[in-house]
């Protein structure tokens, strides 16, 4: 969604700070030339590092599992957890690129679990695994607690959040499958630390599930919510894909 809303960042900042790290959709687009970004997973912290530091050994890895991509391979790599970083990182890119809807999901034992999906090819962008290093090679790439990253930020400094959810059809949908993703804990956790960095200076872009609890808890707190529309087709449900809405959140007055 956020591609779509470039426009929104401020052209000037000092070091950017991206807590929810995912894809990196909006750290490659910014290229800030000072960040922080982290996310608590660390299969993705781990395949982040080696694209920083290897992404010619990560490519040739990932290059190999195009070549013997079927039905017998995906299940064998997704039962099997490579010893190094580089093994693990190239899993970790094909499995995600190749099970059902591009979901991350894992079982109680931490096992990713996600059936195959029908993505034959994956490797359409590969050849710019050199210029993604070269992007990330002086970043700090973290593993931690969305609340440790976000308190780094001070004065001067951009806080974009985009916390895992599903974006609900109702208000039930969004108890009843964020609680499985981000709960509505975390959700309090993350505003009262936005509502803290913005105390210290810190400019804070988020986005939410537009759910209107969630929306108020927000606007009570002195942010901006601004209900936007996006395509979703990553959901279980039929019903949970197409337009959906969501909450684009501010510290500060943005034009859409």
């Amino acid at each position: 969604m956020i591609a779509n809303y470039r426009h929104i960042f401020p052209g000037a900042y000092n070091h950017y700070f991206e807590p929810f790290l995912g894809g990196g959709s909006a750290f490659f687009s910014l290229m800030p030339q000072q960040a922080t970004i982290s996310d608590i997973n660390g299969e993705l912290v781990n395949t982040y590092r080696v694209m920083a530091r290897n992404p010619a050994l990560l490519r040739e890895r990932l290059v190999q599992h195009q070549e013997h991509h079927s039905v017998d391979h995906y299940y064998t790599v997704r039962a099997n957890v490579p010893n190094d970083a580089i093994g693990r990182a190239a899993r970790f890119l094909y499995l995600n690129r190749t099970c059902f809807n591009g979901m991350y999901r894992v079982n109680r034992l931490g096992e990713f679990n996600v059936p195959i999906g029908t993505k034959q090819q994956f490797i359409d962008d590969v050849a710019n695994f050199e210029e993604y290093a070269e992007a990330l090679y002086n970043v700090h790439i973290r593993k931690q607690d969305f609340v440790d990253t976000i308190r780094e930020a001070n004065e001067g400094d951009l806080v974009f959040a985009d916390p895992p959810y599903t974006i609900a059809h109702n208000q039930n949908a969004f108890i009843k499958y964020n609680e499985r993703l981000f709960s509505w804990k975390d959700q309090k956790r993350l505003l009262a630390a936005l509502v803290r960095a913005r105390v210290r200076g810190a400019i804070i872009i988020a986005t939410n599930a537009d759910y209107p609890p969630l929306r108020k808890m927000y606007e009570d707190n002195q942010f901006i919510t601004h209900p936007v529309g996006r395509f979703s087709s990553i959901s279980g449900l039929r019903d949970g894909r197409g337009i959906q809405n969501e909450l684009l959140i501010s510290s500060h007055q943005i034009n859409l």
